[in-house]
């Protein structure tokens, strides 16, 4: 028996339904007002923030993305790291440990300079990484994610703008 045969008797009778993709997009939502309600936690201004955000969005390194702002790069680094932006320190893993061993005393800071092989300026803002964790409230204020939207829940937003619209549970 083939498959021709064993298909000969075999029929949809029900149809599929196109549900599509539900999406939830918060880019247009002002990312400079949103640091302005965190300016206090910022290095610097909300504005250069929000350019030094907007240029390490589209590609810039942390130094470019701060010069584009008038910024330090060690300055714009700080800024993205407490934006939860991941990736910033200079150190390498082993460095870190070193540079860790130095937070902890347990070794001298001209020590922890030598073994890491970093710059001044790389060993403090690896240290600055390592003793500040991102500020949550910074991150989601510049969270760009379809699954967690900044202005709310999509529902109550589309309820509540067609609300005149809709019948009530007494209506029915």
């Amino acid at each position: 028996m083939g498959l021709s045969e064993i298909a000969a008797g075999v029929e949809s009778t029900t149809e599929q339904v196109e549900r599509g993709v539900a999406t939830v997009d918060d880019t247009g939502v002002d990312l400079d007002r949103r640091l302005r309600e965190h300016e206090a936690d910022l290095p610097c201004t909300a504005a250069a923030a929000s350019t030094v955000i907007e240029e390490f969005r589209s590609g810039a390194d942390a130094g470019a993305a701060g010069e584009s702002a008038a910024l330090a790069p060690v300055t714009a680094a700080k800024l993205l790291h407490r934006c939860g932006f991941e990736g910033l320190t200079p150190l390498s893993p082993t460095a870190r440990r070193v540079l860790r061993d130095w937070l902890d005393g347990r070794i001298a800071r001209t020590e922890a300079l030598e073994l890491t092989g970093a710059t001044d300026a790389e060993f403090a803002l690896a240290a600055y990484v390592e003793t500040h964790d991102p500020i949550p409230e910074l991150e989601a204020a510049v969270r760009r994610e379809a699954t967690e939207p900044i202005a709310g829940d999509a529902a109550v937003s589309k309820r509540d703008a067609l609300a005149e619209t809709m019948n009530g549970i007494g209506d029915l």
